[in-house]
């Protein structure tokens, strides 16, 4: 099997270009869309120019954090194939769904085995359930090995402050590997030599 992965917190558009174009193009970019507090955040004026670029083969994936009405409705028109929501419940995220007829990923945050439980309250209306850390913006791990015993029987995305030379470890496992933090320079900025080595090292057989 192919491991499909995702660079999330995509905001320049250089970078994006070059993640589109690559020989390996990455399955979906993310794009911080409502939560301020990120470095990664993108404001909606310049959301809108890094859409306008032609995705190709890539979906572009709308990350939101407990949104509101007012950025739903300010995107609702942008060019997004998925919004990736946290911290939202079980009918919150399916009354978007519903209204707004997107594919969704259901972010699980995870500390302990009890979180990854939540992940069935999401199922029937997530194309994707994302299991990540609870640290948000602060690239934070948790113990991946949590997510052993979970099933096959639905499209899985983990997240978590996922290194270069980790992805080996997602090897013939049922997972969409969603990374940002390992893709950056010691500013905080994508780094396209370390997004060339990630897309490359996913697609070695």
């Amino acid at each position: 099997m192919t491991l499909q992965c995702k660079i999330c917190g995509v905001s320049d558009n250089n970078i994006l270009r070059f993640i589109i174009n690559h020989k390996f193009p990455a399955q979906f970019v993310g794009f911080i869309v409502n939560y301020t507090k990120s470095k990664r955040f993108v404001e909606i004026e310049k959301l809108k120019n890094l859409l306008s670029n032609d995705k190709k083969k890539t979906k572009f994936v709308a990350v939101l954090v407990k949104p509101n009405n007012e950025i739903l409705e300010n995107i609702k028109d942008l060019n997004f194939d998925y919004y990736q929501i946290y911290d939202c419940t079980p009918q919150e995220v399916k009354s978007i769904k519903e209204k707004y007829n997107k594919k969704i990923i259901s972010a699980i945050t995870v500390e302990s085995k009890i979180d990854i439980k939540k992940y069935k309250d999401y199922l029937t209306f997530s194309e994707i359930i994302l299991f990540d850390s609870k640290g948000y913006e602060k690239s934070m791990a948790f113990d991946h090995s949590l997510l052993d015993d979970i099933p096959n029987n639905f499209k899985k995305m983990i997240a978590g402050n996922i290194k270069i030379n980790e992805v080996i470890n997602f090897k013939n496992k049922e997972y969409i590997i969603d990374v940002s933090g390992a893709l950056e320079d010691f500013y905080g900025k994508k780094d396209m030599n370390k997004i060339d080595k990630f897309l490359i090292e996913v697609n070695k057989s």
